[in-house]
């Protein structure tokens, strides 16, 4: 993608089923568990840079010792200082303290993070302040250790407001409004709930009130409490927690919008975000990790017991089609041949692109994400010439000479890296001026790599607002003066905002939307915009379960292909010498590519869950008034 885009977070949880013991024996350190999580992190980088915390829980620890420890950072590396800090605690602790030496309790009881439960989180922050009170986990603290809970997500609910409302109405009084605080506050408020309920019962059994809190973690159901607590959420999420007596818990949307994986064995329980983030760092394999599935939570008791739990009804499958298409680890074998395929179904476009002249065509790609779908494009591009040369052997038969036929044979596609990233945009350039010209040289381009008479393909994993493409890319190419330069998304147009956990919440933002308003107004219909502004107005005021998406009717009055040749006009400015096209795929091949992931609100506009009609009617609203304010 070439457009800089904020996107999703990235969750990991690590459960020792053992006692340190084992490990320090086996691994010959005790601390496993922090070991393994950082890599867990670091393996999931990719989803967020802008901040990274973890927290750990010792279990069994008497009353007066700390059980609870965080870490959290905003700054430049976070996943790396917050491990630093950490380690160098711990090797502090044991240079300084001699009588900590092979003493494992002592080091778990005086040294931080020596524990058996662990909840990590890298941040994307698609609102809000970009600070270390801003990154997970969040902890809610009380005396009683089961009412302690530590909280950590990749979410972004789209009723934020009415679930906050919900907690003033239970006469709570919430010190922000944020999702991540009103979340955790939501299913803290069940939880002591259900702590209180057991601990009245307990009471009036005789138990004494030591002892009552011992047996509480026992005999709390966590699935009662997430089903209470989710009840009302709207949005896509995965949620983490660790409650302070050694139970944990990942709970996933009932449409399955963001990912999250299992994988447990006797030493570990582990969940993360992406699969091969398990498979690398506990080398296990592909078969013996399953997604977790939607409306489903996982529950690992302090007793190590695991249960999996449905606990909100299912609704159609929609996980994100950009899980595949960008933001995850093409490592993953499905991601991979998906991501492949992409680029091959495609195809069929390109060639029309440039006329079937593959012997004038230069293929290559920008950024790195689009690198699978670049070899799908170029397999496929590989299998027309070998179906060409097959036919143009068998047509000549015994009239083909060696040197006709060894030119068949040899036929390739023509592939060259055209384009380096070679520069970041610095902010101590704040004029406009300057700042456009400095983004033109982010890419620079392998000189003498084309021909004047080639045409160049270039393929995108998507294009969301355009920008990069106009400002710098498409110039850049330019230079090296092909007759004509075809953009290739790997997605389809983008043409509605998403509201779960990706930054493109505002209209303006997409390409797409600007050129369909651009041909609204060059077709005499700018009067329509007013028409579903009204509209939009008026359904948000329906019914959430009724309210539909009246955006759609931006885009009625246009083809695909007619869209695509704006979106080309729109990317070609003035200076530009070379032809410009740009190919989109169909929602079809997407769906085709990625049948697993059929979350395609942002090309097609069906959001699986009723908040997301309501949001991106708000978007337009928000547009047409020229608002700034999130529609969610």
């Amino acid at each position: 993608m070439s457009d800089h885009l904020n996107h999703e977070c990235g969750l990991a949880l690590i459960r020792l089923l053992k006692p340190l013991e084992y490990y320090k024996k086996k691994y010959g350190t005790s601390t496993y568990g922090l070991n393994k999580l950082y890599l867990m992190l670091e393996k999931q980088h990719n989803r967020g840079q802008d901040g990274a915390g973890f927290a750990s829980i010792k279990l069994d620890c008497n009353p007066g010792e700390r059980f609870m420890h965080r870490e959290r950072s905003a700054n430049q590396n976070p996943i790396k200082e917050i491990f630093e800090l950490s380690n160098n605690r711990i090797q502090s602790e044991l240079r300084n303290n001699p009588n900590l030496q092979g003493n494992l309790d002592l080091q778990k009881k005086e040294i931080p993070h020596i524990s058996e439960l662990f909840l990590g989180h890298v941040r994307y922050g698609t609102f809000g302040k970009n600070s270390k009170e801003a990154v997970h986990p969040f902890l809610r603290q009380n005396n009683w250790m089961n009412r302690n809970l530590i909280v950590a997500g990749n979410f972004n609910m789209t009723n934020n407001k009415e679930l906050f409302d919900d907690l003033v109405s239970l006469g709570q009084h919430p010190k922000e409004m944020s999702d991540t605080v009103t979340v955790m506050e939501n299913i803290g408020h069940f939880l002591d709930e259900a702590v209180i309920k057991i601990y009245k019962k307990l009471r009036k059994e005789g138990v004494s009130k030591p002892d009552a809190s011992k047996i509480i973690g026992q005999q709390l159901d966590i699935s009662k409490v997430l089903k209470k607590a989710t009840k009302n959420w709207d949005g896509g999420y995965v949620i983490g927690g660790m409650i302070g007596h050694g139970d944990a818990f990942v709970v996933r949307d009932p449409s399955g919008i963001r990912p999250a994986y299992f994988y447990h064995d006797d030493e570990v329980a582990v969940i993360a975000s992406e699969r091969p983030v398990i498979q690398t760092v506990f080398n296990t394999a592909f078969e013996d990790i399953n997604e977790i599935d939607p409306g489903n939570c996982v529950i690992i008791k302090k007793d190590g017991k695991i249960i999996q739990k449905n606990i909100t009804k299912p609704d159609e499958k929609k996980s994100c089609s950009f899980e595949r298409i960008y933001f995850s680890r093409g490592s993953d074998a499905e991601i991979y041949d998906e991501r492949k395929k992409l680029g091959a179904l495609v195809f069929p476009q390109i060639l029309q692109a440039v006329n079937y002249d593959l012997k004038n065509t230069v293929f290559s790609y920008i950024p790195n994400t689009a690198e699978v779908s670049f070899f799908g494009m170029v397999h496929k591009a590989q299998d027309y010439l070998n179906n060409y040369a097959e036919e143009k052997i068998l047509e000549l038969g015994s009239d083909m000479s060696k040197e006709e036929l060894r030119k068949l044979l040899s036929l390739r596609p023509r592939i060259e890296k055209v384009a380096i990233k070679d520069a970041k945009l610095r902010t101590f350039i704040t004029d406009d001026s300057s700042r456009d010209e400095l983004v033109k040289h982010v890419y620079d381009i392998t000189y003498g790599s084309l021909k004047e008479t080639d045409s160049l393909v270039i393929i995108d994993d998507s294009i969301v607002r355009g920008t990069t493409l106009q400002k710098s890319i498409i110039k850049m190419l330019d230079r090296l003066s092909p007759k004509k330069i075809i953009i290739v998304s790997s997605a389809p147009q983008i043409r509605f905002p998403d509201c779960y956990g990706i930054d493109m919440a505002k209209m303006t933002d997409l390409i797409a939307f600007r050129a369909a308003v651009s041909l609204l107004e060059e077709n005499g219909k700018k009067d329509k915009l007013e028409e579903i502004y009204k509209s939009c107005i008026s359904e948000n005021q329906k019914e959430a379960t009724k309210i539909k998406n009246i955006v759609k009717r931006v885009y009625s009055d246009f083809s695909d292909e007619q869209l695509s040749h704006k979106i080309s006009q729109m990317l070609k400015e003035e200076d530009i010498n070379a032809e410009v096209e740009v190919i989109y795929q169909t929602i079809d091949n997407l769906h085709k590519a990625c049948p697993n992931n059929l979350g395609d609100w942002y090309f097609s506009g069906e959001y699986p869950t009723k908040g997301g009609n309501k949001v991106v009617n708000q978007a337009f609203i928000n547009y047409f008034e020229g608002s700034n304010e999130r529609a969610y």
